[in-house]
């Protein structure tokens, strides 16, 4: 096809009329057709065309290139704009990566190590790791979205590097303890406390975990004891509210028999400490401990049935390890409370607010903070500087392993 010689507008018009019907087609390939666009585009001047001479173009080459209307209006934007018509092609490696191979190895390595915390907790641990202990493995991820974590962890390379509920026993209701929440106003020393079952096996039953958490900085208490009546419970009680390093001031628990009798009622009133007890129909009464429940004590010490007579040996353990780990080195997430357009309360969780317990009982003032005599925030600052947080969960995660090990060796053996 000649179509040299079609040099103005009428000339286009008389072709377009003649072969209605017709497919008549430019030879070769795709850089002909653009070679071809170019040509008549640049013959015809079409810059200086009006709008409907400039529909008469356009037709005619979609006519003779067999380009779509759109891909056509492309190519002359970059006619006009003195670009190549070529088309662009994406760089075969596609993005530049900015968290390598051995950053998804480390993410899963610390992961491993703190049990997966949330994303927050683990960008503050990343932080802490950096800026704190000098750790120049972590400077990439120190910085990294808590969204895109995420997405590192749903990751293919991510994947490669890397039992049973019983609720709470209702009790007889009795006149003891205070039936409200319990009003911190932002002063440590107001405790959440819960029991957690270890699961039964052949109608024998498992260890019980005691879990206690502070209201404000969330420093946290677990213990084991064989059983949760008087002369099991008490011992550990009175132990787990000696450990925490400021003054009990008040103790908060469900409606369960094992804290809501006399006798706890007269260890508390020995320490000064007020007994405050769960309203019915008011889930976050106690929510704080039920959340740590399953997010500390599940997943640390699991699901399946432990026997009773190791329950000392599990205590050991909670105090050697799993207490200091958790709150000198564990970061934990703490709200901030805004108010909506509507007046509803919504609370955030900022990155600046991602805290471990020790570092949230320095941020309160000096009589909030409400410290036992004998115990500074220097001394406890020094402890939590011994070891960085990923030494002291290499240390928490062995010392599980060998007590499992333990448990299972003295079981298999008992069983032969």
């Amino acid at each position: 096809m000649q179509e040299e010689r079609l040099e103005s507008i009428e000339a286009l018009e008389e072709f377009l009329a003649a072969t209605a019907g017709l497919s008549p087609r430019v030879p070769g390939g795709e850089s002909a057709r653009q070679a071809h666009v170019q040509r008549v585009l640049g013959r015809l001047g079409y810059a200086r065309l009006s709008r409907r001479h400039k529909g008469v173009v356009v037709r005619y080459l979609q006519h003779t290139s067999g380009y779509s209307r759109q891909h056509l209006v492309r190519l002359i934007g970059r006619f006009v704009s003195h670009a190549p018509l070529g088309q662009r092609h994406a760089p075969v490696a596609g993005f530049a990566r900015r968290y390598t191979e051995a950053d998804v190895r480390l993410l899963a390595h610390t992961d491993a190590l703190h049990d997966t915390p949330s994303g927050l907790a683990a960008r503050r641990l990343f932080e802490r790791a950096w800026r704190l202990y000098g750790d120049a493995r972590y400077e990439r991820l120190a910085t990294i979205s808590v969204s895109h974590l995420y997405n590192l962890r749903a990751s293919a390379r991510y994947r490669q590097a890397r039992g049973h509920w019983q609720g709470t026993r209702a009790g007889r209701a009795v006149a003891i303890g205070v039936r409200r929440a319990p009003r911190p106003e932002g002063r440590a020393g107001f405790i959440r406390i819960d029991s957690v079952h270890q699961g039964d096996q052949d109608g024998a039953k498992g260890v019980y975990h005691i879990n206690a958490v502070d209201c404000v900085t969330q420093w946290e208490v677990v213990a084991s004891c064989e059983k949760i009546s008087e002369a099991y419970l008490l011992p550990v009680l009175a132990e787990m509210l000696a450990t925490f390093p400021f003054t009990i001031l008040g103790v908060h628990a469900d409606n369960g028999s094992e804290y809501i009798n006399r006798r706890v009622a007269a260890l508390l009133d020995k320490l000064n400490a007020e007994l405050t007890k769960s309203r019915p129909r008011q889930a976050n009464d106690n929510a704080l401990v039920e959340a740590k429940n399953g997010a500390v004590v599940r997943k640390f010490l699991g699901y399946s049935h432990i026997p009773q007579r190791f329950a000392a040996q599990v205590n050991a353990f909670c105090r050697d390890y799993l207490n200091p780990y958790l709150n000198l080195h564990r970061p934990c997430l703490f709200a901030e409370d805004r108010v909506d357009a509507r007046g509803k309360i919504v609370k955030r969780y900022p990155q600046r607010l991602v805290q471990t317990p020790l570092e949230k009982l320095a941020a309160l003032s000096p009589a909030c903070r409400n410290l036992r005599p004998g115990i500074s925030l220097r001394a406890l600052q020094h402890q939590a500087r011994a070891m960085s947080d990923n030494e002291a969960a290499d240390r928490l995660q062995k010392a599980r392993a060998a007590l499992f090990e333990s448990i299972n060796r003295r079981l298999n053996r008992n069983a032969a």
